[in-house]
């Protein structure tokens, strides 16, 4: 069976293949992670709030988020179950990819990329302010890195927003195809690198699938590769939809309902073929 990009889509694809090509090319460039260095804490902190969010829906809380100025990050929750704990674990990654993909689906469903900017505002703000903030002070959890945290976190805001309210429609499209690419790549990225720490050769670093390993018995590898596959997973049906058409609605003249239908019985005959 064979899959072509639909000629709706094709407005879109070449945003994100622009944004991907523009994304790889920056790794090969001196310096150039100055550039993607804001973007690379934004991923951080759909990460961070990946496991914030899973420990609320299992019914934990969470004592306080950080970034650290590495865009590195720690998320401090309470511990429930065995799945609760395998839930929280796993929505790092696992999220990063899931809300990359969730951006790509947005900008195919036309919905306003400003909308889209703002809501991710949003988020990023109420993650700051609330774990960031005002739980580690009522909590008294003391960590070097919230301070950076609070300062980045409300810069994000504030860039999104800008970005939403004061650059045309086409750009901030580009914009937001360009954060689903960086939280996509990222999240591979990542991955990679917790596959590399979880072989038996590489020196004991705690990582999610470490996590994992202690709450199942099960080896911190078996868990980097079910994220890998359930990250590629994610990213397939993400493209799948994307770059497929829109289905197309037939609307009927209530006055008129018959006149509209199409003919049962054609004079000339002729093979039918179903197109996928």
């Amino acid at each position: 069976m064979k899959y072509g990009i639909s000629s709706d889509a094709r407005p879109q694809a070449t945003l994100l293949l622009t944004a991907a090509v523009i994304s790889i090319v920056l790794w090969f460039i001196p310096f150039a992670e100055i550039i993607t260095y804001p973007f690379r804490i934004f991923v951080t902190f759909i990460h961070e709030g990946g496991h914030a969010i899973a420990a609320l829906l299992t019914g934990n809380s969470v004592e306080s988020l950080s970034i650290a100025t590495n865009a590195s990050g720690e998320t401090y929750t309470s511990q429930g179950g065995a799945f609760s704990q395998m839930f929280v674990a796993s929505a790092g990654y696992v999220g990063s990819m899931a809300f990359g993909a969730m951006l790509l689906v947005l900008i195919r469903k036309a919905i306003a990329a400003r909308i889209v900017l703002v809501g991710s505002a949003a988020l990023i703000f109420g993650l700051t302010l609330i774990y960031g903030l005002i739980k580690p002070a009522m909590s008294g959890v003391v960590s070097s890195a919230l301070p950076f945290t609070i300062l980045a976190g409300t810069l994000l805001s504030v860039g999104l927003v800008a970005v939403a309210k004061y650059t045309k429609a086409r750009v901030a499209t580009f914009f937001v195809s360009f954060l689903a690419v960086q939280c996509i790549l990222n999240a591979l990225l990542d991955l990679k690198t917790v596959f590399f720490l979880s072989t038996p050769f590489a020196p004991a670093v705690p990582t999610d699938a470490v996590n994992m390993a202690n709450a199942t018995g099960i080896p911190a590898l078996v868990w980097a590769v079910m994220w890998i596959v359930v990250a590629i997973g994610i990213l397939g049906v993400a493209m799948r939809f994307y770059i497929s058409g829109r289905k197309r609605q037939l609307e009927f003249d209530l006055s008129r309902p018959f006149d509209q239908l199409p003919p049962v019985f054609n004079s000339t005959p002729r093979l039918m073929s179903d197109k996928l």
